[in-house]
C-alpha cells in the first residue's frame, strides 16, 4: 500500500499541469524532533508521525531512520518539496534529542545547518540558522511530548543535516554570514509550487479582476511584509491590494496593457531599493545588490570612505539604514533612493501611467515615498470612496 503523507489532494494548477504541495525544511525538523521525542520517552519505536503544520494542513511523514540510544534518540526526515524546484528537495533531515538538566526544550544546529556569523538576520550572531517558526514549531512538538509522557527535566534537540554542507555552497547562505551549512525555513510549513511563468500569469489574472470591477488605480504590494504594513499604518484599502511578488517591470506592462491609470507600490526596502537601480525583476537570483545601490545613494549625499566601506559590509538593507542613521544620512539618502525609485518606474513605463512607491523596513517603519505617491493615495482613497458607493 502507497504511503500518504496528506499532501494528495493539495496541488495548484500552472498551465494545466497539476503541481503537488511539499513540506518545508522546518516541517522535516519539527517532525524529526516530535518523533525522536516519543521514541525517547516511551522508549517504542514508531514508523512515523502526525504533524500539523502552521498552514492547518496535517501531513503524516515517514521517518528515514532512527537510532536509539541509551542517553539519546535521532530521528530523520526527508525532504519532500512537491513539484517545487527547491534545492533541498530529497534532502534528509535528523533530529537528535537527549535529556538536559534546565527545563525546557533547547534547540541547536549541528552539521550541515550553518551558523550566523553576522548581525541583521533573524537569529542572532552565533546561534544555528533556525528560523523563528521552525524553532517554534519544533518546541510546540517536543513540549506536547513532555506533557503527554509527564517527563518533569528538560530535553535538548540538535538539527542537523550532513548534505546541508555542500548544498549550502549553492544558495545566498555564505553571502549573508552563515556559514556552514543551510537554513532550516518555512512560515507555512509547506511548498507551494510555483513557476515564474504561471505566477506572472495569476498576477495578470487578479489585476483583470480589479480592473473588471472598475479600479483604474490599483494598489500593489510585493509580497506579506508590503500587506501587513498597508494594513497597519495606511489609511488604504488594504483589501484591494495586488501582490506582484518579484515582477515590477511585468506588473507596470500588463497594468499599461489593460488601460491602467496608475499603480502606487508599498514595498519593504529590501526588495524596492532594487528599482532604485533600474532593476525591474527583485529576485535575488536576477540581482542582489542593494547595499551596493544604498552605498552609491549615500555617496551621493555626502559619506565618506568609512561610512562606505560599512554600508557595503552589510548584509541586510537594515543594517545599512543603521550606518546612516548613525552618520545623520537617513532622510537625504532615502530621499535620494526614492527619486531614483520613482525615475526608473517612469522609465519603464514611458510615463504612460502614474506610478509611485510608499518604503519602509520592519525595524525602521516608514522610510519615504516618491513624488508621485501623494496624488497615488489620494486617487486610491476617492476610487474606494467611489466604488463603495456604487455597490
Amino acid at each position: 500500500m502507497e504511503f500518504k503523507n496528506g499532501l494528495e489532494n493539495y496541488y495548484v494548477i500552472r498551465g494545466q499541469k497539476k503541481m503537488q504541495f511539499g513540506f518545508t525544511t522546518g516541517s522535516c525538523a519539527a517532525a524529526a524532533s516530535k518523533a525522536a521525542a516519543q521514541i525517547f520517552l516511551s522508549r517504542q519505536k514508531i514508523e512515523q508521525v502526525d504533524l500539523m503544520t502552521p498552514k492547518g494542513i496535517l501531513l503524516h511523514i515517514k521517518l528515514e531512520d532512527c537510532i536509539i540510544e541509551e542517553e539519546s534518540v535521532t530521528c530523520a526526515v526527508r525532504k519532500f518539496a512537491g513539484d517545487d524546484p527547491d534545492s533541498t528537495d530529497g534532502i534528509v533531515i535528523y533530529a537528535k534529542v537527549k535529556k538536559s538538566n534546565t527545563p525546557g526544550v533547547h534547540i541547536d544546529g549541528g552539521i550541515g545547518v550553518g551558523r550566523v556569523t553576522k548581525p541583521g538576520l533573524k537569529q542572532p550572531v552565533g546561534e544555528a540558522a533556525i528560523n523563528p517558526v521552525p524553532r517554534a514549531m519544533i518546541a510546540r512538538e517536543v513540549e506536547s511530548m513532555i506533557e503527554r509522557y509527564d517527563y518533569e527535566a528538560g530535553i535538548d534537540v540538535e538539527i542537523f543535516t550532513p548534505m546541508g554542507v555542500e548544498i549550502a555552497e549553492k544558495t545566498f547562505n555564505p553571502r549573508l554570514g552563515i556559514i556552514g551549512g543551510i537554513s532550516i525555513l518555512g512560515t507555512s510549513g509547506i511548498v507551494e509550487p510555483m513557476s515564474e511563468k504561471a505566477l506572472v500569469d495569476s498576477i495578470e489574472v487578479e489585476m483583470k479582476q480589479h480592473v473588471a470591477f472598475g479600479e483604474k488605480y490599483l494598489l500593489v504590494t510585493p509580497g506579506n511584509y508590503g500587506a501587513d504594513y498597508l494594513r497597519e499604518h495606511m489609511t488604504l484599502p488594504f483589501e484591494r491590494n495586488i501582490k506582484c511578488s518579484n515582477y515590477v517591470g511585468e506588473t507596470i506592462d500588463m497594468a499599461i496593457d489593460l488601460g491602467v491609470k496608475g499603480i502606487l507600490f508599498v514595498s519593504h526596502i529590501g526588495k524596492f531599493i532594487k528599482v532604485a537601480g533600474g532593476i525591474m525583476n527583485t529576485h535575488s537570483h536576477n540581482a542582489d545588490c542593494r547595499v551596493e545601490i544604498m552605498t552609491s545613494a549615500a555617496i551621493r549625499c555626502g559619506a565618506g570612505i568609512e561610512t562606505a566601506k560599512k554600508i557595503l559590509g552589510s548584509i541586510t538593507t537594515d543594517e545599512g539604514l543603521h550606518f546612516l542613521q548613525d552618520n545623520g544620512l537617513l532622510e537625504k539618502t532615502m530621499t535620494e533612493i526614492t527619486d531614483k525609485i520613482q525615475f526608473y518606474l517612469n522609465h519603464r513605463s514611458y510615463e504612460q501611467i502614474k506610478l509611485g512607491a510608499v518604503i519602509f523596513s520592519n525595524e525602521f517603519g516608514y522610510l519615504g515615498k516618491t513624488s508621485d505617491a501623494d496624488e497615488l493615495i489620494e486617487k486610491i482613497r476617492l476610487q474606494d470612496l467611489e466604488l463603495k458607493n456604487n455597490r
